[in-house]
């Protein structure tokens, strides 16, 4: 049975009340989440953020399913228990998929996560031929083949898991340039040809660090695709949740970025955020246990 990884709890009694400054937190392994902020702030831009890396964990395909589930628990307590959020995007295909059941269960606090878009892009296809483009983790996933049988039994569903791209986007944001054939070689799986001629004509980004390297896909693609980020869903359903901003709304007070390790952050990284609007970083040292 498929999580409503979109759902804001399990039960509608836990809805969030409609503040009229709620403050929300987008949460990630590391700098990929900063897509989906970037769209929900769009959509209130007078509520109060606080975006979350767990970059002392990164990446989270690394970990197992039991030690990640017990490792976001643990953040996330800290984090609930000092920003006291009135939401909590989880803007990490795979926390989603393996974590959400269980912080709903533990904390009273509503939960949106992220869903691989199969159902848009079958339903926007025209070739019938489409690539959904995600962490090795995200591709085996029961989930992610749920999806694809409930929504695009219709289509040729190609799954391309790459090992490195959220990396290059890491690096990217860090200032360190990543060579146009690195990217390549993990998006070209993702354009399929068939024999009578049809070609991939929609690709899903299913981690949220890709559309950060989107600028790069669309401009070393074998051919043009609709690529589908999945962001601005979220935050329409963030907008259910809290409430459209007010007519009079107060202004929003400094979006912060708090990080788990720190190692990552350099000048150029700092800029890189103050970029996207983040001009308060914080270090709340959380170490990865040992095994």
């Amino acid at each position: 049975m498929r999580i409503d990884l979109m759902a804001g709890a399990t039960l509608s009694a836990a809805m969030p009340a409609q503040n009229s400054q709620p403050v929300i937190l987008v949460f990630d392994s590391g700098l990929g989440g900063l897509t989906v902020l970037e769209q929900v702030r769009r959509a209130r831009p007078d509520a109060a953020y606080v975006y979350a890396a767990d970059d002392a964990a990164f990446p989270y395909g690394a970990l197992s399913e039991e030690r990640l589930v017990a490792r976001v628990i643990a953040v996330m307590e800290r984090l609930l228990a000092r920003h006291a959020p009135d939401l909590v995007v989880i803007a990490c295909n795979t926390a989603s998929t393996l974590v959400l059941p269980a912080l709903r269960q533990r904390f009273v606090t509503p939960f949106v996560g992220v869903v691989p878009p199969i159902k848009p892009a079958a339903a926007l296809t025209r070739t019938r031929l489409v690539s959904l483009l995600a962490t090795p983790g995200t591709v085996a996933r029961s989930y992610t083949h749920d999806l694809v049988r409930s929504f695009a039994a219709h289509c040729a569903v190609t799954l391309v898991g790459s090992k490195n791209l959220a990396g290059y986007a890491e690096a990217e944001m860090a200032g360190e340039p990543v060579a146009d054939a690195a990217i390549l070689s993990e998006i070209e799986p993702c354009f399929v040809e068939g024999a009578d001629g049809r070609r991939t004509d929609v690709v899903c980004l299913s981690c949220t660090h890709y559309p950060l390297l989107l600028p790069r896909f669309e401009r070393l693609a074998p051919w043009p695709v609709t690529w589908i980020d999945p962001a601005p869903a979220i935050a329409r359903r963030v907008i259910q949740l809290v409430g459209e901003m007010p007519s009079q709304a107060p202004d929003a007070p400094p979006a912060r970025a708090v990080f788990t390790g720190g190692a990552g952050l350099t000048p150029a990284l700092g800029r890189s955020l103050e970029r996207r609007g983040l001009f308060e970083t914080l270090v709340e040292s959380m170490p990865l246990a040992a095994n």
